[in-house]
């Protein structure tokens, strides 16, 4: 049986470090990345490094229906889905309000859509959501909730923005907000798949020294405040992050399922 593995962000950050782990884990790993010209540079260095896994660059926006039916097809064509390390996203400096809802949420959601036929016994996905929704205290009433339980829905970005507010224009409101949407996904996902005999969980990183971050340490000052509140005293690194992913991931994380795993240095613990 060949087994076959999906790293999404796999051009750089902590997308990338998932796959430099994933790449013993399975036979074939699809990397998938909105940049060909990284991914396919990942893929190469990955092949020639002598890994388990044949990597394959799979050029794809998260949010394209047609492109996430040609990743399962290729799945389908090669082999069985065992693992999936859904790192890609877009965070407050890179886009509207829209576009992080887009990316961040419904992105995972028309991925678990497309995914889910494959699901067997054995296969593990890891959505990355962030700690943001923690300091956030994003806590939705009853019927946001309801509305943030159905990202696939046609009108949903009007309906959330009528159920936050305006506010939620603003991105560095609706990155949270979106994040928080990812965590409650992936307990609904682990619910769906339990059937077959598959895991889901969220991942949710701190602050990680990748180019993203940095980014975001650019443009807001309170990054380095709570790089000062973190009781380690430092930025996370991305092999840190790959490292739980490979965990949760693993047959070794059996009877870990439905949960968001917190990955941050204890800073919300500290701040909270």
């Amino acid at each position: 049986m060949t087994t076959v593995g999906i790293a999404t962000g796999a051009g750089r950050g902590m997308g990338e470090a998932c796959a430099r782990r994933l790449a013993d884990l399975v036979d074939v790993l699809l990397l998938v990345d909105r940049d060909e010209t990284t991914v396919s540079a990942v893929a190469k260095d990955l092949n020639a490094a002598g890994h388990r896994a044949t990597a394959e660059a799979f050029a794809l926006d998260v949010t394209d229906r047609a492109g996430l039916a040609r990743l399962a097809d290729r799945v389908r064509e090669t082999g069985t889905l065992r693992a999936v390390a859904h790192a890609a996203g877009i965070s407050p400096t890179m886009a509207d309000w829209r576009r992080i809802f887009e990316v961040d949420l419904i992105g995972t959601a028309l991925l678990a859509e497309a995914l889910r036929p494959l699901a067997t016994q054995g296969t593990a996905h890891v959505y990355f959501s962030s700690m943001s929704h923690l300091l956030a205290r994003v806590e939705p009433d009853a019927a946001t909730a309801e509305i943030l339980d159905e990202p696939l829905h046609p009108a949903f970005l009007d309906r959330i923005r009528a159920a936050v507010g305006p506010d939620v224009e603003q991105s560095a409101l609706a990155y949270p907000w979106a994040k928080h949407g990812v965590a409650r996904f992936a307990r609904k996902e682990a619910v769906r798949l339990g059937k077959a005999g598959a895991r889901v969980c969220a991942l949710a990183p701190g602050i990680i020294d990748t180019p993203q971050g940095r980014q975001e340490a650019a443009e807001h000052t309170t990054m380095q405040q709570l790089v000062a509140a973190t009781p380690l005293g430092r930025t996370g690194r991305s092999e840190e992050v790959a490292n739980v992913v490979a965990f949760l991931l693993s047959d070794e994380a059996s009877f870990v399922n439905g949960i968001e795993i917190l990955v941050d240095g204890g800073v919300v613990g500290a701040v909270r």
